[in-house]
């Protein structure tokens, strides 16, 4: 029977660019990419590891801003803002899905 051997780490924090989600596309989200970091982080999970994610918005932001010069910083941070809660969404989304946690309330 083979054994898995224990995490050095209790906990992680995962970093990930918005851009890791584009995949193969120009700018936006790539379910195909979405999918496997999910799946990903099960595997780890499944070790016992607590993982942290935190995401960025470039590959949302960043092909609007392109075609947005001369915007008005808040606005620009807001349009930044709002694209790191989309990723953040597609990514809470496929690990619902893959059944990877449940969210509870804030702060249990």
């Amino acid at each position: 029977m083979k054994t898995t051997p224990k995490p050095i780490f209790q906990r992680i924090l995962l970093k990930l660019s918005g851009e890791a989600l584009v995949g193969d596309l120009e700018y936006g989200i790539s379910p195909a990419v979405v999918e496997k970091v999910a799946k990903e982080v099960k595997e780890v999970r499944s070790l016992g590891v607590e993982v942290a994610i935190v995401i960025g918005g470039g590959n949302i932001y960043r092909g609007v801003a392109a075609s947005a010069g001369g915007m008005d910083r808040t606005s620009a941070d807001h349009m930044g803002m709002l694209a790191t809660v989309i990723n953040s969404l597609a990514l809470q989304d496929a690990l619902e899905k893959m059944e990877v946690f449940n969210p509870g309330p804030v702060g249990h």
